[in-house]
């Protein structure tokens, strides 16, 4: 049996799992992360992965691997330029790192374009050419798919939607130095600095971001703050549909990420959105594909199955 071994590196965990050409999940391990130095992340990476060949071990033929991973990524040079949206050093060239330590070619992309390899080749790809994935979690980020192609940019920041600015009425400041931005307003962190700024702390879990939960659940039971906060992020999120299918005229929005997964925040999402503007998602906007356990770990395997494939999408 052929098979594809996926890593995918986030901010607090790295999970790296053997899958079939399918995109069946055959065995995995978890590790815990919560680095923020790029130095040491990708000795971490590598140490997980040693560990992981060891003690789990490789249970097919193993034809290729996948790295999806958090910040600025070089998908054709296989490098990682940088760990946030700071390039602070010269690039990491990860993939070959990782080639060289299990015996077989590496591809990799940034966490978000990677999930939507993964809907591109296993997933909603297989009826649309044309789609945006939208991953509503930590941040705010989407992969573009135009014409059955992958959206990078010259310098390989497409999809940074969480710094459109969609009121410009609002003051909080962005990492990106502007104002208004939209991950301010619907995302992980978004919602902590909301939650923070307003003195919620019940709001908050133990590592001191924002409950989603909790935030919901108080906007049920007519919580003036949760509902503010909420209707706001509807709104904004909204917004930002809109102007993602304005641009690109996609047939299908893809929705994934922790934030929107359980679809509570999508129903409210649905009454801002204009029946004018999407009347030509003919697909509609609808959720992943994939399990969100294991959407990025499908997504990285799926880098190694186009590498295999030498499809350059």
């Amino acid at each position: 049996m052929d098979t594809y071994l996926g890593l995918d590196f986030g901010g607090t965990k790295l999970l790296i799992g053997e899958l079939d050409e399918e995109g069946r999940v055959l065995q995995s391990k978890r590790y815990d992360t919560g680095l923020n130095n790029q130095k040491e992340a990708t000795k971490v990476i590598l140490n997980d992965l040693a560990d992981y060949v060891e003690m789990v071990g490789i249970r097919g033929n193993l034809k290729a691997s996948g790295l999806g991973i958090v910040g600025i990524v070089d998908n054709r040079r296989g490098e990682w330029v940088s760990i946030n949206h700071e390039i602070t050093g010269p690039p990491v060239p990860i993939a070959a790192m990782i080639a060289d330590k299990l015996g077989v070619p590496c591809a990799v992309d940034n966490d978000v374009r990677s999930a939507t390899t993964a809907e591109l080749i296993l997933g909603q790809g297989r009826t649309s050419s044309d789609f945006i994935y939208l991953n509503v979690g930590t941040g705010l980020a989407a992969g573009f798919v135009c014409d059955g192609k992958i959206m990078r940019g010259a310098n390989h920041n497409a999809g940074e939607i969480g710094h459109m600015v969609v009121d410009l009425s609002r003051r909080e400041s962005c990492v990106c130095g502007r104002e208004g931005c939209v991950e301010n307003a619907v995302s992980g962190i978004g919602f902590t600095r909301q939650i923070t700024a307003r003195g919620l702390p019940e709001l908050l879990d133990a590592g001191k971001r924002a409950d989603v939960v909790r935030l919901f659940k108080g906007a049920d039971e007519g919580l003036k703050e949760c509902v503010e906060i909420t209707e706001y992020a509807a709104q904004a999120l909204a917004c930002v549909i809109m102007n993602l299918v304005r641009v690109s005229d996609p047939d299908t929005v893809i929705l994934g990420g922790g934030v929107i997964s359980d679809g509570w925040l999508m129903r409210k999402v649905n009454r801002y959105l204009s029946p004018e503007t999407m009347r030509g998602v003919t697909n509609g906007v609808v959720f992943s594909s994939f399990d969100l356990r294991h959407a990025g770990l499908i997504g990285a395997a799926t880098l190694g199955m186009l590498l295999m494939k030498g499809d350059n999408r």
